[in-house]
């Protein structure tokens, strides 16, 4: 029986086991919605295409599926690009499904015209724009199959309408192999390779395990914790690997880089082996580049080839998977003491804690961020705005779990929380979903509370409102003698009455002791809920290493220690 491009993409999406798109209809993509109307798919209806990308985004990032988005042609499918870049930057499985106007009309300046592969082609991992109908099966396969595989990242299909009008009889494929004769990612680390950073790390005497986003996406947090205590050996994460290894851990070191402690960055400089597993070397990371681990040799354990000495040269690469990687390598790591190691580790636990001055009325965010690691055990699923609330989070939360923490690293996108939570709390609806936003992260997609109330989602939104973009305001205060320029949100809106107009549950803590009760009776709730936290204006993010600066260099007013 003949169907059309809409159905057969549609069904092609059932093949796939895709539970969710979210999404806006518009002209390009009606027929599409039609045939969504009676499909086992549940259609999230957004309120802003960016939106639809962040909570697909989230979905992904939550469950390790494939995320799916939609939008109409021009103006909707631009509005995707910044979720898709900030999917690209972050290695997040998703595929973006956009209206086009018909073929005949593309390059004419037609209405809502937009050329959306050629927009996000430095963005997402491969694009499409379906010129055939016969071809919807195939790229479909091969969109998801390229997206989940390999380094992980975004894939559009840009779909002109009259394809999805025209009719087809053709079979579909019988299975869901792909033929890519030129993409052929390499999962089996080279053996020669594994045996030589095995000697190494068993003959190191002051190694540090450096693991990243990596560490999630590939599933090896449990062999991660297996080389840790086998090898003895302490682990420092990047914010994308938070959960990827147990923060309560003795081992554990947490988040390095600009605002992450004082002790896993004075490791990282005076260790002589850095085991890097899943990570890139961002500039968050490294600071002042011939300066990072100077005396260390280098693993670089990772998928992507190219990500290989392409900012910090190794000396012991290993290319693919890293959980199939760390399973061959486990067998030939001996248990090895580092009393000293340890011991000076210790030191620097000691003195360089992670401390805050909690005197005053109004709340401290650290104070607030602790408070909801302690009540939900470190078990919820927290998503983060981008700015101090996000860093508060990454340093005071106890992420024990993958999959925990949903957060913009590589783009650093304002405005991605919320929506990611969305997505997150659709992915994993037994889970407690708390996005910790900023007063100005969150109004950039404040939007998305009709979608928390119409589809009932219980997602719980704790604002840290200072009246500032605060990270923007922090580095003004810091290096721009606190000329404040543009960064003081003079005319907030009540967010407790805004949470009550779209239908939400709207509190407000104003003093410290009002804060662990009223998260309680937040999370409580069975409903969307939005907690408007008054913190003070000046509150800044300690520890804090400048850009292109080492540790040397760290501003630590309110840890204990004094300057490094």
């Amino acid at each position: 029986m003949a169907k059309t491009g809409a159905q057969v993409l549609v069904d092609m999406l059932v093949n796939k086991g895709v539970e969710y798109a979210f999404g806006i209809p518009g002209g390009a993509v009606l027929p599409l919605f039609d045939v969504l109307y009676d499909s086992p798919i549940k259609l999230i209806l957004t309120r802003h295409e960016q939106g639809a990308g962040h909570a697909a985004d989230g979905y992904a990032r939550a469950t390790g599926k494939v995320g799916v988005c939609l939008a109409t042609s021009g103006p909707g499918a631009t509005n995707l690009t910044t979720a898709i870049a900030t999917a690209f930057m972050d290695s997040i499985p998703m595929v973006a499904i956009t209206g086009q106007v018909r073929r005949k009309f593309i390059g004419s300046d037609a209405f809502q015209e937009a050329d959306i592969t050629g927009i996000t082609r430095p963005i997402t991992k491969h694009n499409y724009l379906v010129k055939d109908i016969r071809d919807i099966p195939r790229v479909v396969n091969e969109a998801f199959y390229i997206a989940s595989t390999g380094r992980c990242g975004p894939v559009v299909i840009d779909l002109p309408v009259d394809i999805t009008t025209e009719s087809w009889d053709g079979p579909y494929p019988e299975d869901n192999e792909v033929h890519l004769p030129g993409y052929k990612p390499r999962y089996q680390g080279n053996p020669r390779q594994i045996r030589i950073a095995a000697e190494a790390i068993n003959n190191a005497k002051k190694p540090v395990v450096y693991a990243g986003g990596g560490i999630i996406h590939s599933g090896c947090h449990r062999e991660l914790l297996e080389l840790a205590e086998k090898g003895n050996l302490p682990v420092t994460t990047t914010l994308m690997g938070l959960g990827g290894f147990p923060e309560d851990h003795e081992l554990s070191l947490r988040m390095l880089g600009m605002h992450g402690t004082l002790y896993a960055n004075h490791a990282v400089t005076e260790c002589d082996l850095l085991i890097a597993i899943g990570a890139r070397f961002d500039d968050r990371i490294t600071g002042k580049l011939d300066e990072f681990a100077p005396h260390a040799k280098i693993i670089h354990i990772d998928i992507d080839p190219a990500s290989i000495s392409k900012t910090i040269k190794v000396d012991i690469p290993v290319v693919g998977d890293a959980k199939n990687i760390l399973t061959e390598l486990l067998p030939l790591i001996q248990q090895v003491e580092r009393k000293e190691w340890h011991e000076q580790i210790k030191e620097w636990k000691k003195k360089y804690r992670l401390s805050y001055d909690n005197n005053g009325v109004l709340p401290k965010p650290q104070y607030i961020i602790e408070q909801i690691s302690e009540i939900t055990r470190g078990k919820a699923v927290i998503a983060t705005e981008v700015g101090q609330n996000q860093m508060w989070t990454a340093q005071y939360y106890t992420f024990t779990s993958p999959r925990t923490l949903i957060s913009s690293g590589g783009l650093g996108t304002m405005g991605f929380g919320f929506p990611a939570a969305i997505g997150a709390q659709l992915g994993c609806p037994d889970k407690t979903v708390i996005d910790i936003a900023g007063d100005g992260s969150f109004q950039m997609n404040i939007q998305e509370l009709a979608t928390v109330v119409h589809y009932k989602l219980p997602v719980k939104v704790v604002i840290m409102n200072n009246g500032y973009l605060g990270m923007v305001r922090q580095w003004q205060e810091l290096f721009y003698k606190k000329r404040y320029s543009g960064t003081h949100l003079e005319d907030n809106p009540d967010f407790v009455k805004v949470a009550e107009a779209y239908g939400a549950k709207g509190f407000r803590i104003e003093r410290k002791e009002e804060v662990r009760p009223t998260l309680e009776k937040a999370l409580a709730i069975r409903e969307p809920v939005v907690i408007d936290c008054k913190i003070g204006q000046e509150e800044n993010v300690y520890p804090f290493i400048p850009a292109g600066k080492t540790v040397r260099d760290a501003i630590i007013e309110g840890t204990f220690g004094g300057m490094a």
